[in-house]
């Protein structure tokens, strides 16, 4: 018999498909197309994919279970999703990075909650829910072999709704405990590598010239990095990929990244205050060199998208002009902007607590984009008028063109200007995502405490 499965990913209002994302930003998650393709083969599954970043979820889906990823700023919703399928009687399973840190909150919504990591434990809840017995919680924190693995779904997504279906998993983990980021808590700290043979294979099945590796941290392992690297250039497809900054120091492994056709990079320069680096634990950042770095990659034909967090307590109101004019300064390929977010579990989120600073329980807040805590030198109207100020700053017209290197990198200058078209949208929109937009959930029929829907 067919065991029917829909796994789903709800999304925040500035993520959603009717958000202010561009497709030109958006590239295939892989999540839930891993977990559908670990779904075990005997219990004949048919699974189905809804991606909200994507497209919608229907209300009236028809499934024998419902499988949901979560992140904080997507709790709520995920949570309203969940109530709504349960009361039409089909269970749901919840897992991710918000359940596992707050498995008891997901509980109270969900059949089953998946802490940690589920490539082990996932597919064995489908085993013990086609049995009819499912468990309330499976624990997977000591997953650390990545080996062999199935490849993810991609023909289940919404291929014409993504730049790019050609993203692939390499690390998993940082070698880095950043205070903010919610990745150590929830999944530990330990860096597991996926053997370099599977990671190519599956690139080999890639269709066209791009590929995107969206791991925290591609150097987290820099023995490894030079290994998976070393075994593309054969392939000469051009690929992008997160690293720190410590990329710049090391000429070996960027001479590598070079000849395997590396065009862009995602760092984290976070703050144009170097005591804010040694706050967070980012002591890998070294401020008075970013313009230095952006120049290297530049001559190594890489562009750069550099992201940059406002509110810490370093944070004085002149911190958004600042950022803005070194984002043009040092010719910052695609500047991406965010509060430092108190995400529950995290040392700055207990931080903050302990000072009586958090002022947003509401989780859909919680996307880096809003303000749920008192900062400490200026109100949280100035916090969120001056990302407002650094996004608008850097994507004006003459702002985009002011960033471009014309000097090291002008063959590259279409792929420049479709990112930044990208968020240019973005960053005129900023405003419209207030907290009563963040917060409305009103699309998903509320169900009361008795399982009836108003």
């Amino acid at each position: 018999m067919i065991m029917k499965v829909a796994l789903l990913a709800p999304a925040g209002a500035m993520h959603r498909y009717n958000g202010m994302f561009h497709k030109n930003l958006h590239y295939a998650p892989i999540t839930l197309a891993l977990l559908a393709a670990l779904i075990p083969k005997e219990l004949d599954p048919e699974p189905v994919i809804y991606d909200e970043t994507a497209e919608a979820i229907p209300l009236d889906i028809d499934a024998d279970v419902i499988c949901i990823t979560c992140i904080t700023g997507t709790a709520n919703r995920s949570y309203r999703f969940a109530d709504h399928f349960r009361s039409r009687g089909i269970p749901v399973i919840i897992g991710g990075v918000h359940p596992t840190v707050m498995p008891m909150e997901a509980k109270s919504h969900a059949d089953c909650v998946m802490v940690g990591l589920g490539d082990e434990t996932f597919p064995q809840a489908m085993r013990d829910f086609a049995a009819g017995e499912l468990k309330e919680f499976y624990y997977g924190h000591s997953c650390s072999d990545i080996s062999g693995r199935p490849i993810p779904r991609k023909d289940l997504l919404k291929k014409d709704r993504y730049i790019t279906l050609n993203t692939v998993e390499c690390v998993r983990g940082c070698n880095h405990s950043c205070s903010f980021c919610a990745y150590p808590t929830a999944f530990g700290k330990k860096v597991i590598t996926r053997p370099v043979e599977d990671v190519i294979a599956e690139i080999k099945t890639f269709k066209g010239k791009f590929v995107i590796f969206p791991d925290v941290n591609l150097i987290a392992d820099v023995k490894y990095a030079k290994e998976l690297f070393t075994a593309m250039i054969p392939l000469k497809k051009w690929w992008f990929g997160l690293t720190t900054t410590a990329i710049g120091h090391n000429d070996e492994l960027l001479g590598i990244f070079k000849k395997s056709g590396c065009k862009g990079l995602l760092l984290g320069f976070e703050s144009v205050n170097q005591e804010t680096q040694k706050d967070i634990n980012k002591g890998v950042n070294t401020v008075n060199e970013y313009g230095w770095l952006m120049e290297k990659l530049h001559d190594n034909q890489i562009l750069v998208m550099g992201c940059f967090a406002f509110g810490s307590d370093e944070d004085q109101k002149d911190v958004f002009l600042r950022t803005a004019r070194l984002c043009l300064e040092a010719k910052i390929d695609l500047p991406r902007f965010s509060i430092i977010t108190p995400f529950p579990g995290t040392p700055f989120y207990d931080e903050l607590k302990e000072q009586d600073r958090i002022t947003e329980t509401d989780w859909s807040l919680y996307d880096v984009e809003h303000v749920v805590y008192r900062p400490k030198n200026m109100t949280a109207r100035e916090l969120l008028d001056g990302i407002e100020e650094a996004w608008k700053t850097c994507y004006s017209w003459k702002a985009i063109f002011k960033r471009f290197d014309f000097k090291r990198v002008f063959r590259w200058f279409f792929i420049y200007m479709i990112v930044n078209i990208g968020y240019r949208k973005y960053a005129k929109n900023f405003n419209k995502y207030d907290d009563r937009v963040m917060t409305d959930n009103s699309d998903i029929p509320a169900v009361s405490g008795n399982g009836a829907v108003s």
